[in-house]
């Protein structure tokens, strides 16, 4: 499998930026309920998360809310935290993050397995919500931690690297989750090979549609959740064209090949 997605790589054809973004509205039409839905599971899951993060600092953003204004105010609130209740809160506020960045993973993998659904016409099982997570925690686990590993290195080297690296990153989650199969390493390998052959579409097309897909704050930031769901939209269509699915095969590309001969 490992040689197949990389040979699939290697023979995708050039992207076209125009075609990605039209195919994207069309399919964000056709699936905007389910969007919908998965981006309010993931908000109501992710609502205790922001809770538990939020309620042992909550005092002292009282304090300044308060004292908002005044030229003279020094936070007092902090001196009730002990250097071990903040080193213990900073650990927990890591833990719960990579928790949930790992049930939004396996929402948003549900999400893109229905697009190719819809995409498609087809009825392929592909599970719940949670399904990517009860099958592959620890697979879901370790790219988490590797993508954090690697953004936070690039960040330390003056944040240059992060300005490439942001592209490949992105590929680390959809590469998995159309092929399962694959080790870490080889989902981090593809998504390396993926990135930085079609680095400079991929980087152009990220900004518009970050774009379109913040164009939900104009309704005073509620909107988002008519939005934000179009970035996945984009990313599977452009999966499908560069690395694309081989148990349905390209229409396009069967264009004028020779039927398979009948005995």
């Amino acid at each position: 499998m490992q040689d197949d997605i990389f040979k699939k790589i290697e023979n995708a054809k050039p992207l076209d930026f125009g075609e990605v973004l039209s195919q994207s509205f069309d399919l964000y039409k056709k699936s905007f309920s389910q969007g919908l839905i998965h981006t309010l599971i993931a908000i109501i899951i992710g609502i205790p998360f922001l809770l538990i993060i939020y309620i042992p600092v909550l005092p002292m953003y009282v304090e300044i809310l308060q004292n908002a204004g005044d030229p003279y105010y020094e936070p007092s609130a902090l001196n009730t935290y002990s250097p071990v209740m903040i080193i213990g809160w900073v650990i927990l506020v890591f833990l719960l993050s990579l928790i949930m960045q790992v049930v939004n993973y396996s929402i948003y993998g549900h999400f893109f397995k229905q697009l190719k659904n819809i995409d498609y016409g087809t009825q392929e099982d592909e599970g719940g919500y949670f399904t990517l997570l009860q099958k592959h925690f620890g697979k879901i686990l370790l790219l988490t931690l590797a993508m954090t590993g690697i953004a936070v290195a690039g960040a330390l080297l003056c944040y240059l690297p992060l300005f490439y690296l942001m592209v490949p990153l992105h590929w680390f989650f959809p590469i998995f989750v159309f092929n399962e199969e694959l080790s870490v390493s080889e989902v981090i390998k593809a998504a390396f090979k993926l990135g930085n052959k079609y680095w400079l579409v991929f980087f152009g097309l990220g900004i518009v549609v970050s774009i379109i897909a913040s164009i939900g704050m104009i309704v005073c930031y509620i909107g988002l959740i008519a939005t934000l769901f179009f970035t996945y939209i984009a990313t599977y269509v452009a999966y499908k064209h560069t690395i694309g699915f081989g148990d349905h095969g390209d229409a396009i590309s069967q264009i004028g090949k020779p039927l398979p001969e009948t005995p």
